[in-house]
């Protein structure tokens, strides 16, 4: 996630960033194997296949890309892939690593078949960059001993090794460093039965009875991401516990929801901000990026990266060279007419037409 992006935003409920209060709830639900990830079929046969092939040949799982909107199990497969190999993880992100020294200190402390996760790799500074550049095609780096004059630099054999690296901006990665890379995959959002089998697997895990009313009514508004599911899963659950009988059954379910303020198509008051802003304050669009940014009091990576995915995933914001644009989807939802209705006389959803 951006460093443009806000901890306010982070602690969004529908937000798909890991916010500090999230930590233990991913920690618990993750999966630890293949065959427990569930979703992204394609890319778990794929790297099953890898797997099975490097532990065949006493080898490293060649080095890894995951790329895609946050939330949706990045992480999570690096976690399973270390599983899998029965290889060390180590964890660490773009941002944590400054300078060629950080990065050094960490690849030298691998042992024969670890792996390393960096996660947000695309905010590697240049120079770190470069250095990994011989460490994963060679496995050695080159580091300088001494200042001045006296200067040398020393080339230093690394254990065999994997490095996984997540974005959520592909375009972001050098050219040079994304052919570095062994296999690339992008995530996908999930479908609506995969959120319930993912709900109901962490509803097992809780230790609470879930009813499928209540599974299909959290799985539709979760987003399509895995985060934001067990994040309305935990709502769900206190609501039940506190306000009725202690399973969630649909009306836990639907009174959780309605208690944050997520409506059917699981959108909160900030993404309908978002829609009314383009459709009140400019017309519908197109408006640029970084002027819708200041007409909300945000930033425009925050816009890019955390709510506009899944807006477009709905078909409810379009991306055109000239700026967001609300669809016509989006005057429906929140019960707005176009402009070529109110000419016509059509009253917004809800209201009478005046004669």
């Amino acid at each position: 996630m951006s460093k443009e992006v806000s901890k306010e935003t982070e602690d969004r409920l529908l937000s798909p960033a890991t916010s500090e209060t999230d930590v233990a709830l991913d920690v618990a639900l993750r999966p630890k194997t293949l065959k427990d990830y569930v979703g992204q079929n394609e890319i778990k046969e794929s790297l099953g296949i890898m797997i099975e092939a490097a532990k065949g040949r006493k080898e490293t799982v060649d080095h890894l890309l995951f790329y895609g909107p946050p939330g949706l199990g990045k992480t999570t497969l690096a976690g399973v892939i270390a599983h899998e190999t029965e290889a060390s993880l180590t964890t660490t992100s773009g941002p944590a690593i400054e300078r060629a020294g950080d990065l050094a200190s960490i690849l030298t402390n691998l042992g024969p078949g670890d792996i390393l996760f960096i996660d947000e790799i695309h905010r590697l500074p240049k120079v770190v960059e470069e250095m990994l550049y011989p460490a994963m095609e060679d496995r050695k780096i080159d580091i300088v001993l001494g200042k001045g004059p006296g200067a040398r630099s020393v080339r230093l054999d690394l254990e065999p090794f994997t490095i996984i690296g997540a974005t959520t901006k592909i375009g972001a990665l050098s050219s040079p460093l994304r052919d570095r890379f062994g296999a690339t995959y992008q995530l996908a959002f999930y479908a609506e039965d995969e959120m319930r089998k993912i709900l109901g697997r962490s509803a097992k895990i809780l230790g609470v009875t879930a009813e499928v009313a209540a599974l299909k009514a959290l799985a539709g508004r979760s987003r399509s991401t895995p985060r934001v599911a067990n994040r309305l899963l935990k709502r769900a659950r206190d609501w039940a516990q506190t306000r009725g009988t202690g399973t969630i059954d649909a009306a836990a379910a639907e009174q959780s929801l309605k208690l944050e303020g997520v409506d059917e198509l699981g959108l909160d008051a900030t993404d309908r901000r978002l829609l009314e802003t383009i459709i009140k304050k400019f017309k519908g669009g197109p408006v640029g990026l970084g002027t819708l940014a200041a007409a909300v009091s945000d930033e425009s990576e925050t816009i890019e990266e955390v709510y506009e995915p899944f807006l477009i995933q709905l078909g409810l914001v379009e991306r055109t060279p000239r700026g967001r644009k609300a669809t016509e989807a989006a005057y429906t939802h929140l019960g707005i007419a176009t402009s070529a209705g109110r000419a016509a006389g059509q009253a917004p959803a809800g209201q009478k037409k005046l004669v």
